[in-house]
């Protein structure tokens, strides 16, 4: 039995989250250069059991996709060359942002820490991860 990953890829950073084996609890694992991607994931793979790989598309209010896609796209499409039989999601990303944004203020870190972009990056992958894993009752 694996574990599910997620990923939230930007441009700069990509922001990683992680089950436990048992696949209960999604914990932020860390941030990443989304250069490094496919070094960290083969890294990853050969310490861990992964089962899915779950990465956030963004897309637009309309469910189109967004501008942002264009970052994306190519990196989604790295990790399936180089993992071909690696089973991947995607999934809505809408918001992921805004919510990691309001769960450091609910958490009560100061601006300071709050303007820290990998933080953010970690705990929206983290969202991304729980939602997705509350859609498929893997709770």
């Amino acid at each position: 039995m694996g574990r599910i990953l997620a990923l939230d890829i930007g441009r700069k950073r990509t922001g990683v989250a992680v089950t436990d084996p048992l696949k209960i609890i999604a914990n932020g694992l860390s941030t990443i250069p989304t250069e490094t991607i496919i070094d960290f994931l083969t890294r990853y793979f050969t310490k861990e059991s992964v089962e899915i790989v779950v990465v956030g598309m963004p897309k637009q209010l309309n469910n189109q996709p967004s501008e942002a896609v264009k970052y994306v796209q190519p990196v989604i499409n790295r990790i399936r060359k180089v993992f071909p039989n690696l089973q991947l999601e995607l999934v809505d990303e809408r918001y992921t942002s805004k919510m990691a944004f309001q769960t450091m203020i609910d958490g009560g870190l100061s601006k300071k820490d709050r303007q820290n972009k990998a933080l953010v990056d970690t705990i929206s992958a983290t969202i991304i991860l729980q939602s997705y894993m509350e859609s498929k009752s893997f709770k």
